[in-house]
């Protein structure tokens, strides 16, 4: 049987988070535990744990720094239960009780995804300085984060609103939604409370807005709840709450969630923009902005050596225009060509931050998906190709627009194998599903 754990627990006894343990083993994110960090260290080394949730009583800043140093290369979330945030320096986040699970499923998906755009960060750095070319967020990161607080003024929604001015961080206060969407529309916000209040309506009401929202869809959410048990947590995660606070999560403790949510969200848009600034370069393709041939064949065998070496997944999917009708006349009268760097931008802006997009051939795509099993990264190929297919692109004034639809094919790297072969047999998995 195949060892499918994806979080480390790090516990002497199962008293504090072993029903937490439990309801991620549920959800899909197996757990093995170690009651010792001799234990933790050599199940970190000996297999591909994706982050480590620690009991307080384990989690001095030795133990943090041990557990980060047996995982490397791979970036190790650590999420420390049952402490306040000043005693456990170093982990990326501290609860003072176990969450529920649907909660801690839904951080560590986001701290992992997270680590994982650093390791993608630091290798296309490495990619573009073998160039000449210098990528840098430091201007971004260093400015304050802003955070909309939304609700009626209450004592304890004061106090946390207190907690994070003294953090440094700026905060909007908008007693209505009407005033939360003004501001939230006018600028930009790292994350957004909001106060529950007697009536949950409101808060639910600017979520669901938000998530309805293209440019505010990643925002992260957390709600602060007024008193205990009067919603379903299930209910608030899958509406798009990225964290809840219940009414007797101390105020410090909230703010620093809700610091780290919004440092998160910062970085990612802060790499995001950094990566996005290469795309009008010579070394780019002129028509798409996305990487050459060339390029992508230097940095993919990058990405191959660091996923051998972090013993994470790697995918490569390969995406070819289909010929339809439509898109054979698109191409004689030249429309095609006209149509491709929209499309191209289409497929950068629909993929993760941390996956790299190249234009193989004049119709023919490809994406490096890092960390993300085959079948995984077909599923998002085709979650593309789709979103693509319902754009019609202008065909001339005596036709009708056309639209691009793709066949794709998929390949999950093999131990030892090259990123070259890699490639080749996500193009041959494409060809012999087309024939």
């Amino acid at each position: 049987m195949a060892f499918d754990a994806r979080v480390l627990v790090l516990a002497a006894s199962d008293d504090r988070i072993g029903l937490l343990a439990s309801g991620l083993d549920a959800l899909g994110w197996r757990t093995v535990t170690a009651r010792d960090i001799a234990a933790a260290e050599a199940t970190l080394n000996d297999f591909p744990l994706q982050a480590a949730v620690v009991d307080v009583d384990s989690a001095s800043p030795e133990t943090l720094s041990r557990l980060r140093a047996a995982a490397e290369p791979r970036r190790l979330p650590l999420l420390v239960i049952g402490g306040r945030p000043d005693q456990a320096g170093g982990a990326d986040l501290v609860m003072s009780t176990p969450p529920h699970p649907a909660q801690a499923a839904l951080r560590l998906e986001q701290l992992v995804r997270a680590a994982i755009a650093e390791e993608e960060f630091r290798l296309r750095v490495a990619t573009f300085a073998a160039r000449g070319i210098g990528l840098s967020t430091e201007k971004d990161d260093d400015t304050p984060l802003r955070v909309l607080a939304a609700g009626v003024a209450d004592r304890r929604f004061l106090a946390l609103s207190n907690a994070l001015t003294a953090a440094g961080v700026e905060v909007i206060a908008a007693p209505t939604p009407y005033t939360a969407f003004d501001y939230l529309h006018e600028s930009t916000f790292d994350a957004a409370v909001l106060w529950g209040a007697d009536d949950h309506a409101p808060a639910l009401s600017i979520a669901s807005g938000m998530k309805r929202n293209t440019r505010l869809y990643h925002i992260p959410l957390m709600l602060y709840l007024r008193g205990k048990n009067e919603i379903s947590l299930s209910e608030l995660f899958n509406r798009g709450f990225a964290d809840v606070a219940s009414a007797d999560t101390p105020e410090m403790e909230t703010a620093e969630r809700i610091l780290s949510l919004a440092r998160a969200h910062r970085r990612h848009l802060t790499i995001r923009k950094a990566l996005d600034s290469v795309r009008s370069l010579e070394i780019m393709d002129p028509a798409t902005g996305l990487f050459t041939p060339e390029l992508f064949a230097a940095h993919l065998g990058r990405v191959a050596e660091a996923s051998r070496a972090r013993k994470r997944p790697l995918s490569v999917c390969v995406l070819r225009v289909r010929e339809t009708e439509a898109v054979t006349w698109a191409r004689q009268g030249g429309w095609l060509d006209r149509a491709m760097p929209q499309i191209g931008a289409m497929v950068s802006r629909l993929v993760r931050v941390e996956d790299t997009p190249v234009r193989l051939a004049k119709e023919v795509f490809a994406l490096a998906l890092p960390a993300t099993h085959g079948e995984e990264a077909r599923l998002a190929a085709e979650r593309i190709a789709a979103v693509i297919g319902c754009t019609a692109f202008d065909a001339g004034a005596d036709r009708s627009p056309f639209v691009a639809e793709f066949d794709v094919g998929s390949a999950e790297i093999r131990p030892g194998e090259s990123a070259a072969v890699l490639l080749e047999r996500a193009s041959t998995d494409l060809y012999e599903k087309t024939r």
